[in-house]
């Protein structure tokens, strides 16, 4: 589920303005974003195996939309753009990857161990707390701490800066230690 919420927020703004775009009409608009997310909702466990979740989310958005019109008769000329969505640079987090081994190895093992097992190899927080012998309390507190000492570690390894709303809008890459 938190690959579905993950891929909502990187999106739902790009989905929300091409649906505007094509509808001209913000409350419908809105309407086919909501179908979207359910969509996406119902896919349950499967949406988070998907290769290319944007790919996916405007496919169903486009496909909401042609079926939108089909419904209510509009006798409304598809514009040839609505067959692909817009080119998508990837977003500047998706580079941090570059920093992330040498910052890792940086960190305690402990933080080391708990973000590579719960954050990249995907166990769920219960698993890591029957692994350790931990409440599940204790491992939630234990992951989100490691979290926060990596998010300390990749800015001032990796000089990361956030834009206004605080997503990453820049970095300056590390070499690798010898």
């Amino acid at each position: 589920m938190n690959c579905i919420i993950t891929a909502w927020a990187n999106h739902e703004s790009e989905l929300r303005n091409y649906l505007r775009r094509q509808m001209h009409d913000t409350a419908l608009a809105e309407d086919l974003l909501q179908e979207t997310f359910l969509k996406a909702l119902a896919e349950g466990s499967r949406f988070c195996q998907l290769e290319n979740s944007r790919a996916w989310l405007f496919r169903v958005a486009k496909n909401r939309l042609i079926d939108y019109r089909r419904t209510h008769k509009r006798l409304v000329e598809i514009p040839d753009d609505l067959a692909e969505p817009p080119p998508a640079e990837p977003p500047v987090v998706d580079d941090l990857t570059q920093c992330l081994p040498r910052v890792l190895k940086e960190l305690s093992a402990q933080d080391s161990e708990v973000i590579t097992l719960c954050d990249i190899e995907g166990i769920t927080q219960a698993e890591y707390a029957t692994l350790k012998g931990l409440t599940p309390a204790g491992a939630k507190s234990r992951i989100q701490r490691a979290r926060k000492r990596l998010k300390q570690q990749l800015k001032q390894a990796c000089q990361v800066r956030y834009d206004e709303s605080g997503k990453v809008c820049g970095f300056t890459p590390r070499p690798s230690k010898v």
